[in-house]
């Protein structure tokens, strides 16, 4: 693994010197004095090496929080809180990386950039398990065929947190901190509350009325 983290790291360095990737994995690899099926040892593309360093960036985050033995009585609103919170302080060590590639996204576009397909399918399998923890606790109101949407909303959720942090001119990033807060506090208050379902009760008449 040590000769994967120096791939990531020579990768990133010179992404942020020169703004793009290398121009191929034979002049990379030869900068770092290693043969290129070295590189092919562990990655097929630069594509795949920046998800392996976004989804790195996610483990990171999800290792921290689930070490601390307090995560565990946190009810599943902290835990997320708990994880957004930790994934900016994450990405703090890395913000200029960060930012860069952040910017390059055609935010016009729907489809996910390649160097966050990894991350975007752990990132939805522990929301999965948010959501069942929370439909057991009742945090979250079971919901037939709309509750297995959830884990797309998080997501949608977390690129608006990326997206708001990167643009953050504020001092310690404060307005992130408290963008995190109100938008967590909000999904869970309609997930949890019957609001939702009065709303949904009403487009569903109006639909059928129309």
């Amino acid at each position: 693994m040590e000769k994967v983290e120096k791939i990531k790291h020579a990768y990133i360095e010179y992404f942020l010197e020169n703004g793009t990737q290398p121009a191929s994995v034979y002049a990379f690899t030869k900068k770092l004095k290693m043969n290129e099926s070295e590189f092919y040892d562990h990655f097929n593309s630069f594509e795949l090496l920046e998800s392996a360093i976004w989804l790195g960036f996610f483990e990171e985050t999800k290792k921290k929080i689930e070490s601390e033995s307090v995560y565990e009585t946190y009810s599943v609103r902290e835990k997320l809180l708990a994880f957004y919170y930790t994934w900016i302080e994450v990405l703090k060590q890395h913000r200029s990386y960060a930012s860069q590639t952040w910017r390059l996204i055609d935010k016009r576009k729907l489809k996910t950039p390649v160097f966050m397909t990894d991350l975007k399918n752990a990132f939805k399998d522990y929301t999965k398990d948010l959501v069942l923890e929370g439909k057991e606790s009742r945090e979250v109101q079971a919901r037939k065929f709309l509750d297995e949407r959830y884990p797309d909303a998080f997501w949608l959720q977390f690129l608006m947190i990326i997206d708001f942090w990167v643009k953050d001119k504020t001092k310690g990033f404060e307005q992130t901190d408290a963008m995190i807060e109100k938008s967590v506090n909000t999904s869970f208050d309609l997930l949890g509350s019957t609001a939702l379902d009065s709303v949904l009760d009403f487009a569903k008449f109006i639909y059928q009325n129309r």
